[in-house]
C-alpha cells in the first residue's frame, strides 16, 4: 500500500483540502477528505492530516491541485509529425489531408513506434492517462500485409506501454476513398478489402474496441459487421462535403444512416459531429450516443463549430480528444468547448467548470468504466497542477483554475494505475524524443543537441 496526502483534490464534485488516498494494486483503496476519516476518530491532531486510528504510516504529501487523470478519446498518433508544417499557407481540410497522406506513406512499424511513443509521452505530460487511438495505418505502403498483420498495431501498444499511458486501440476499418470508390494512393495501406477481412485480421469475433473510419470509407452494405462492437467509434459529419455526398449516395445524412444500420447507442462514440441537422441531434441524443469533439483540431482544419451544448442537453455524453495533435493540451480542449460556444452564440456561460471536468474525464466512452474519479475501487490515476505559476496564480486553486487558467505546462505530476509516470524533469527528454522522431520521418536532423535546450544560449 502507498499513501498520499493531496494538498487539494477534486473529489465528489468539489475541491477539498488535505485528501488522503491509499493505493493498493493500482486502485484507490481508501479516500478520506478533510475532517471526515472513513474509519477511526477525527481529533485535533489528525483532522488536517486524516488517518484512521492505529495506522502509523506517513503519507507522501502531494502539493498542488490533484484531479482524476484525463481521457484523450480521439488520437491519430502519426499526425503529430504535421505540427508546424500543415499550418503554413492556405487551403481546406482536403488540402491538409494530402499533406497527412504524405506522412502516412513514410511510416513503418519501427518509426511508428518511436513517433507514437514520443506523442504519447507528450499526452501524459499534459495530464492524459488514457488514450483512444483511432488506428487505420495497417499495411505496407503498397497495401501488402506485414508478415505480422498486426505489426503497426503492436507498435502502438508498445509505444503506449513505454510512455506510461493506458491505450484503447480502436482498430479502424477503411475500405473506400469515398462511397464505394476504391482506395487511392496511400489509402491502400488502410484497407483490408472488406469488413469481413478486417474482422479476420483483428481476430475479434463479435466484440471488442473498433472504429469505422466514416460512412464514406465503409460502404453501407458492410456496416452490419460492426453492430456488436463495443466500444465503437466513427468520424461523423466533420465536413459539409461528407454530408452532401452521403445524401447523394444514400438519400440520408450520415447520422441517419448509422441509425438505420443499428450503430447508434451508448456503446458508440461519434467524432466531430460538427455539421448536423436538428434531426441528427435528436437521434444522437435519443439513442444516448457519445460525442467526441476535438476543438483545437477542428479550428486548425477550419472544420467549423459543432452544436456541443445542444448535443449534451439532448442526452449525449461529451468527451474531448487531441485528434491531429496540432495542440496537445486537454485543458485547452476543455475550455475551448465553452469558448467556441461563445463565438458561435455571442453569449457567455454555457458550461460550468465542473461539467467540463466531467467531459475531460470521460474514460467510459473508451470502455473504461473504472477510471475517471478519485474514489474507492477506481483506478489510481491522478494529475496534479501547480496553482502558483504565472498562468494559474491568483485564480482560486480550484476547478476553475484547472479548466479556465491551466495549460499542459502547469502539470507537475501524473500517476497511472498507482505509478508515477511523469514529473517536470521529464520535459527535456520528451522534447528531444519528439524532435528526433519527427526529424527522422521528414529526413531532417533533430535540433536538440545533446542535453542542451534548443536554442542553445
Amino acid at each position: 500500500m502507498t499513501s498520499y496526502l493531496l494538498e487539494r483534490a477534486w473529489v465528489d464534485g468539489a475541491v477539498h483540502d488535505d485528501v488522503l488516498v491509499d493505493v493498493v494494486d493500482g486502485r484507490f483503496a481508501r479516500v478520506v477528505r478533510e475532517n471526515r476519516p472513513s474509519s477511526g476518530v477525527a481529533t485535533p491532531d489528525n483532522g488536517r492530516s486524516p488517518r484512521p486510528a492505529g495506522d502509523s504510516a506517513t503519507p507522501t504529501r502531494v502539493p498542488g491541485i490533484s484531479l482524476p487523470g484525463l481521457a484523450n478519446t480521439h488520437s491519430h498518433a502519426f499526425h503529430r509529425a504535421l505540427r508546424g508544417r500543415t499550418q503554413r499557407g492556405t487551403g481546406t481540410f482536403w488540402t491538409w489531408r494530402e499533406q497527412m497522406y504524405a506522412v502516412a506513406a513514410r511510416l513503418d512499424p519501427d518509426s511508428y513506434r518511436r513517433l507514437a511513443r514520443a506523442a504519447y509521452r507528450e499526452m501524459v505530460a499534459a495530464g492524459c492517462t488514457s488514450v483512444g487511438e483511432f488506428h487505420y495505418l495497417h499495411h505496407q505502403p503498397d497495401g501488402t500485409p506485414y508478415d505480422d498483420p498486426d505489426a503497426m498495431g503492436a507498435a502502438l501498444r508498445q509505444a503506449a506501454a513505454e510512455a506510461g499511458i493506458r491505450l484503447v486501440l480502436l482498430d479502424t476499418c477503411y475500405l473506400s476513398s469515398g462511397f464505394g470508390a476504391p482506395p487511392e494512393g496511400v489509402q491502400v495501406r488502410y484497407s483490408d478489402g472488406t469488413a469481413e477481412r478486417w474482422a479476420e485480421r483483428v481476430e475479434r469475433a463479435g466484440s471488442g474496441p473498433a472504429a469505422i473510419h466514416s460512412v464514406r470509407a465503409v460502404p453501407r452494405d458492410q456496416l452490419h459487421v460492426f453492430r456488436d462492437r463495443s466500444p465503437l467509434h466513427v468520424h461523423l459529419s466533420e465536413q459539409v462535403a461528407e454530408n452532401d455526398a452521403c445524401l447523394a449516395a444514400y438519400g440520408v445524412t450520415p447520422t441517419r444512416l448509422l441509425h438505420e444500420e443499428g450503430l447508434l447507442g451508448p456503446a458508440t462514440t461519434v467524432v466531430h459531429a460538427t455539421h448536423l441537422t436538428d434531426d441528427d441531434i435528436e437521434l444522437l441524443g435519443r439513442t444516448r450516443t457519445n460525442v467526441c469533439v476535438t476543438p483545437t483540431t477542428e479550428r486548425d482544419l477550419a472544420d467549423g463549430i459543432g452544436p456541443v451544448r445542444r448535443l449534451h442537453d439532448a442526452g449525449c455524453r461529451i468527451s474531448v480528444g487531441s485528434d491531429s495533435h496540432a495542440v496537445v493540451d486537454p485543458w485547452e480542449e476543455l475550455r475551448a468547448v465553452e469558448l467556441d460556444e461563445r463565438l458561435a452564440t455571442q453569449r457567455r456561460g454555457h458550461w460550468t467548470a465542473a461539467e467540463l471536468l466531467d467531459v475531460g474525464t470521460a474514460h467510459g466512452v473508451l470502455g473504461l468504466d473504472d477510471v475517471g474519479t478519485i474514489a474507492v475501487g477506481k483506478r489510481a490515476d491522478l494529475v496534479t497542477l501547480d496553482p502558483t505559476t504565472p498562468r494559474t496564480a491568483g485564480t482560486g486553486a480550484d476547478e476553475h483554475t484547472a479548466v479556465f487558467a491551466a495549460t499542459a505546462s502547469d502539470v507537475v505530476r501524473v500517476m497511472v494505475d498507482g505509478v508515477v509516470v511523469h514529473t517536470p524533469g521529464d520535459a527535456e527528454q520528451i522534447g528531444r524524443e519528439l524532435d528526433e522522431a519527427v526529424g527522422a520521418l521528414w529526413g531532417t536532423p533533430g535540433r536538440t543537441p545533446g542535453r542542451t535546450p534548443w536554442p542553445a544560449p
